[in-house]
């Protein structure tokens, strides 16, 4: 060790600083580095401005083969014929096509077999891959990061600014190594695990950051795991969320139809693999979280750090951290009609919703499927499933997992963002409490302005779906 106060140009390097010195085009007046964008998601909600913009500088799409489209936002998830009942919705889908149409730009629309959330279907489309920086119109972008990439949402005027110039101006984040170690308990997921994070970490604890996610209980999840933990990295602030490539990794990647095949496969992982945080990195915080403290965990809040695990109660205003907390608390108190010492547990709810970018994954409905098999939905619940994306959907039938949750009394719906964030028909009514597993539980977030939301993972809403209540799926389906 060199106790001089110079860092000595040998250092280890995160993926993040990786990353980030690969795609650097230069430095800008301002300090700023202009960065080189590899891909470029888009969907019909944020793109139209950034197009209008476009064309009133009288400027072309630069890179229109590192951009890839498709609709998810205001898609029906019952009925995808058009045209829609929702004006709005039909301008926003005309306006997609015509704008990629224009530009030259690849749209997987819905006649095309791999529509979905934007999120889902670049993972799976092999479009997303290690080492590169990926930005949308969007913030829950972040998820594209557990395949070790530096992934962001983006503002519009961001995106018109990708469209142009295949750059944007940005200066770089801090890095926080979020380590998870040892053995998560069973019934134990990775929503569980990203809502633990959030909840010890503060919902605004990231801002200025980016999160590596390690630790040997983080290595051990699977792809679509890693997606859902890395989902959720913008809802504790973090700009972006990452994991470092490994072999889970190339598995998941390999045969994909974007993935690099033969002998480029070979070397594609080799530089894959460089891009891996070395193992002397320096990071600007360390936060080591021990995997058996963490139980499934649900939100009783209107922010996603509000959550407690299922065996403890909704805690009180005296107990928050600060003035403002104090504050939050109270507010969230009264908007769920929750009293301080309550335990979620044994609380009714109306809906349950299995879906969105963050749990519409291919493995979430196959990790719910057999405990929802020979059971029913509980007498007056509504419980919605929608699959992420086409190629989820087709799954999810071939392997009969579809038909077990129809068989259960759940609504099969048709592929996109649903009742996450209700562009869409798929709404809440009055006061309603849904057992969510989507992203967000703020206000008004699932449609209805009364609306309350509890974010779950899939396990616990299935348990929820089957009681009527909020319930501890290990007990509920005997996992042990």
């Amino acid at each position: 060790m060199c106790y001089s106060g110079i860092k000595h140009h040998h250092m280890g390097k995160t993926l993040y600083r990786k990353v980030w010195d690969a795609h650097t085009v230069g430095t800008l007046p301002d300090g700023r580095t202009q960065l080189f964008i590899a891909t470029l998601y888009m969907h019909e909600v944020t793109s139209p401005q950034a197009f209008a913009m476009l064309r009133e500088l009288g400027l072309p799409v630069l890179h229109p083969e590192r951009i890839f489209a498709t609709p998810d936002h205001i898609i029906p998830t019952d009925n995808q014929s058009e045209p829609y009942a929702d004006p709005r919705a039909a301008t926003m889908l005309s306006e997609l096509r015509r704008n990629c149409k224009e530009h030259g730009i690849r749209l997987f629309d819905l006649p095309s077999g791999r529509q979905g959330i934007v999120h889902m279907i670049g993972p799976e489309l092999g479009i997303t891959q290690p080492g590169m920086t990926i930005v949308c119109g969007d913030s829950h972008t972040a998820t594209h990061g557990a395949v070790g990439s530096i992934a962001m949402g983006i503002g519009t005027t961001q995106v018109r600014d990708v469209l142009a110039t295949q750059t944007l101006a940005m200066s770089p984040l801090k890095v926080r190594n979020v380590r998870v170690e040892g053995t998560l308990r069973p019934g134990v997921t990775a929503k569980d695990v990203a809502l633990h994070i959030i909840g010890k970490l503060g919902a605004d604890g990231g801002l200025g950051y980016a999160y590596e996610f390690g630790g040997s209980a983080i290595e051990s999840m699977d792809m679509d795991g890693r997606l859902t933990l890395c989902n959720l990295a913008i809802e504790g602030a973090a700009r972006c969320g990452y994991i470092n490539p490994d072999e889970t990794t190339f598995a998941y990647l390999k045969g994909r139809p974007y993935a690099p095949k033969g002998a480029a496969w070979d070397a594609a992982v080799e530089r894959w693999k460089s891009f891996a945080s070395d193992a002397d990195a320096e990071y600007d915080d360390v936060v080591i979280i021990p995997a058996e403290e963490i139980e499934p965990t649900v939100t009783w809040g209107i922010s996603p750090d509000m959550n407690i695990g299922i065996s403890g109660s909704v805690p009180s205003p005296a107990d928050a951290r600060s003035e403002e907390a104090r504050k939050a608390y109270t507010t969230a108190l009264e908007y769920m009609q929750l009293t301080p010492g309550q335990p979620l547990k044994g609380l009714p709810v109306d809906v349950v919703f299995i879906g969105s970018c963050t749990n519409g994954h291919i493995t979430d409905f196959r990790a719910v499927a057999p405990y929802l098999k020979g059971r029913k939905v509980a007498p007056g619940i509504k419980a919605l499933a929608v699959p992420g994306s086409q190629m989820t959907a087709r799954q999810c039938e071939d392997e009969g997992i579809a038909a077990i949750f129809r068989e259960a009394g759940f609504e099969w719906r048709l592929p996109g963002c649903s009742m996450c964030l209700a562009m869409n028909p798929d709404k809440l009514v009055g006061d309603q409490i849904c057992a969510s597993t989507s992203n967000r539980n703020f206000k008004g977030r699932q449609g209805s302005p009364t609306g309350r939301t509890l974010l779950m993972s899939p396990l616990m809403a299935a348990a929820a779906a089957v009681t009527g209540t909020v319930a501890d799926a290990r007990e509920v389906f005997d996992i042990q």
